[in-house]
């Protein structure tokens, strides 16, 4: 039988595996943020943020990093954070005004059709670990364009390889062989669908952008144990859930003790401390 992908369905199936992690990914905000602080820092460097910019932040989630360029930006600049899921940005405007941060609107949007926002109307469009999830990458870049002045910069984080990112692969490879799923297929979206040599920059040059830049991050992901990264994993990551759908409760507690099993490669005498790399893609519009 062969096997196609549905980019409908997996926009479906994504959408609501971010309504049911919102609640999880604030909660775990403060270790997301200590996480991935130096690739965000660099993403809105290499995007040109500055005093009075208006960013758009694309895939914005809980809105750790729309906050972070909310501060950079200040009272004269605007973040708008767009997401696919309402209730994740819930909780981005509910972060936004704890933070006594004025600056920041949020808006329920696909970011592979942003129509809703003004053409040309942005300095700069960001997106944090978003773009490797979207089935169209191309559609999504076309569309940051779009909402970006002449010589706009488009800056996005993503994973690298899955070898650099073990906290992470090593559970995707034990759901795969326990849920009997088939790789995915060429060009598919997934965490690691940008982050082969050359990848990333191709899709930014195939999109029209210019003047691009790949910076490699390393951003390892500490915690205080390998159970205590499951259990992140398994409240936040939603996409391992679902890949876990269709194996019996039995067969799904096997997974999780064979996957904290083998993080506990990481545990050291200061915790759990994981490799990770993270690229920071750029270019100009």
């Amino acid at each position: 039988m062969t096997v196609t992908f549905d980019p409908v369905g997996f926009k479906q199936t994504t959408r609501a595996q971010w309504e049911a992690a919102a609640d999880a990914w604030d909660r775990w905000g403060p270790t997301i943020e200590s996480w991935l602080g130096l690739a965000t820092d660099t993403m809105l460097r290499d995007a040109g943020v500055t005093t009075g910019s208006r960013v758009l932040d694309v895939a914005a989630g809980a809105g750790g990093q729309t906050l972070v360029a909310a501060r950079a930006v200040g009272p004269s600049g605007r973040v708008l954070a767009t997401d696919i899921s309402p209730t994740i940005l819930e909780y981005a405007a509910a972060a936004a005004t704890e933070a006594e941060l004025a600056n920041v609107d949020t808006l329920e949007a696909d970011g592979e059709d942003l129509s809703a926002v003004e053409a040309g109307s942005f300095d700069a469009a960001i997106s944090r670990v978003g773009l490797i999830y979207f089935p169209d990458q191309q559609a999504a870049l076309a569309e940051m364009c779009r909402a970006l002045r002449p010589g706009g910069r488009v800056s996005a984080v993503v994973y690298s390889t899955a070898d650099r990112n073990p906290f992470f692969s090593i559970p995707v490879g034990i759901i795969r062989r326990i849920a009997e799923l088939p790789p995915p297929l060429p060009g598919q979206p997934g965490p690691f669908s940008l982050g082969a040599p050359g990848v990333a920059e191709q899709a930014f040059l195939d999109a029209g952008l210019t003047d691009v830049t790949v910076t490699a991050v390393p951003s390892p992901f500490r915690l205080a144990s390998a159970a205590e990264c499951v259990r992140f994993e398994r409240e936040s990551f939603g996409a391992l859930g679902q890949m876990l759908s269709k194996v019996d409760q039995a067969g799904q507690e096997r997974a999780w003790a064979e996957i904290t099993e083998q993080l506990t490669q990481f545990e050291g005498p200061d915790g759990f401390d994981s490799p990770c790399e993270m690229l920071v893609v750029s270019g100009t519009c």
